[in-house]
């Protein structure tokens, strides 16, 4: 069943599109929160986040849009388990803007590193799918090749092939927009 139908069905109450909505992106999800959770805790409260995540679509169905609800459903996630982990007192993996801000913060250089986030968001969206996917799950959220060739049923020297060919494409792009 397609985004928007599900999104239809899920809008106008029928627990068959929450169902749908759950069947599409439940793996996508679980993948996102294990990912940052790493066994920090039981099962049982990792899967609570997983349901957490399909319940907020549930409740913001109406503002769901079929051509993002999958990157939707995986901020939400990376979201929740984040949220979940500062709630058991455990440190959040340093996001790598922390980790780059220069010494003197000036409205000049945080437009640079605006400027900067924005040209390589644009960059990613030229790999087109499954690409872009295979390198966010990798690089942003991640996941070991293997993990990435399970879930997506693809080759995992596929997926070595296309993360290189994405590096290559996004150093190609960044180089000649002067961002690298």
């Amino acid at each position: 069943m397609k985004d928007e139908l599900i999104l239809q069905k899920m809008r106008s109450g029928d627990p068959a599109g929450l169902e749908a909505l759950m069947d599409a992106y439940i793996p996508y999800v679980s993948a996102v929160v294990w990912n940052i959770l790493r066994g920090s805790m039981p099962a049982e409260d990792a899967e609570e986040v997983v349901s957490d995540v399909f319940l907020a679509a549930w409740k913001q169905a109406a503002d769901l849009r079929p051509e993002s609800a999958k990157a939707w459903l995986g901020a939400v996630a990376r979201n929740a388990a984040r949220s979940r982990l500062r709630k058991m007192g455990r440190d959040l993996p340093l996001e790598e803007d922390v980790l780059e801000l220069p010494d003197e913060l000036t409205p000049v250089t945080l437009a640079e590193k605006a400027e900067e986030r924005q040209l390589v968001r644009k960059a990613l969206d030229t790999l087109g799918e499954p690409d872009r996917e295979i390198f966010l799950r990798h690089y942003y959220y991640a996941q070991e090749l293997r993990e990435i060739s399970q879930t997506m049923g693809i080759n995992e020297s596929t997926v070595k092939t296309k993360l290189r060919r994405g590096r290559m494409r996004l150093k190609t792009l960044l180089l000649r927009w002067g961002v690298a």
